[in-house]
């Protein structure tokens, strides 16, 4: 991985820090994107910050000609950005909770994707390595519009790996349990966070197919739930 030009969304968020740590420790060139993210968040000389907002095709845009502006290429996409609504069933989900899902983990991943392919394909061995959910394959009750927004992001990655493959390009997207991060910690404090996915394995598993061990691996969708 060293010299390779890895982009990660939401770099600085709960798992998003994790995975950016995991490929700047590997000598890859690491550009952390966030809607708001500074250079001293990570102290490598590796790391470059960009703030993007890639809920818009302007923003994604933005955010891939600044990376192959900068550094010429683009090897390896780390999407980790998505987003959360629960608690409703679906007779009682408003038109906005279900848009918004949609809009965060479905349309957002669309625009960045539609950005960055090109570069990912023009790199030769073009690694997509994005973030699911379990709840795309096995929905539960009140996160209708969540499992929903999440399963057609899965088959849409599919679907970008049954299109690139023949230039070397592979895309692959991990289904995590709950993930032990802060915000998950605090929004469900009595639960047994020695069940729950660490952000480090999940971070470990990107870095292993995004680097050249993983080239057989393509349009997988990886479970890894943890003891929950």
């Amino acid at each position: 991985m060293k010299g390779k030009v890895v982009l990660v969304t939401g770099a600085n968020g709960g798992l998003g820090a994790s995975v950016t740590q995991a490929f700047l420790d590997t000598g890859a060139n690491v550009i952390g994107s966030s809607r708001e993210i500074r250079q001293s968040e990570f102290s490598s000389s590796g790391f470059t910050a960009v703030s993007a907002d890639i809920a818009s095709a302007h923003g994604a845009n933005s955010l891939i000609d600044q990376v192959v502006s900068k550094f010429g290429r683009l090897d390896v996409l780390g999407h980790t950005v998505g987003g959360f609504a629960g608690g409703q069933s679906v007779a009682d989900t408003s038109d906005q909770t279900f848009q918004q899902m949609f809009e965060m983990n479905l349309n957002a991943t669309f625009y960045l994707l539609r950005a960055a392919i090109p570069a990912l394909r023009a790199s030769g061995s073009g690694r997509l390595i994005a973030i699911g959910s379990r709840a795309a394959l096995e929905p539960g009750a009140g996160v209708g519009a969540y499992s929903a927004s999440k399963a057609a992001m899965v088959s849409l990655i599919r679907t970008v790996a049954a299109e690139n493959y023949d230039t070397g390009m592979t895309a692959n997207v991990i289904l995590p349990g709950t993930i032990d991060t802060p915000a998950n910690r605090k929004a469900m404090p009595q639960a047994d966070f020695s069940k729950w996915v660490k952000p480090a394995t999940i971070a470990s598993l990107m870095v292993w197919l995004a680097a050249s061990a993983g080239k057989d691996v393509n349009g997988a969708v990886i479970p890894v739930y943890g003891q929950s």
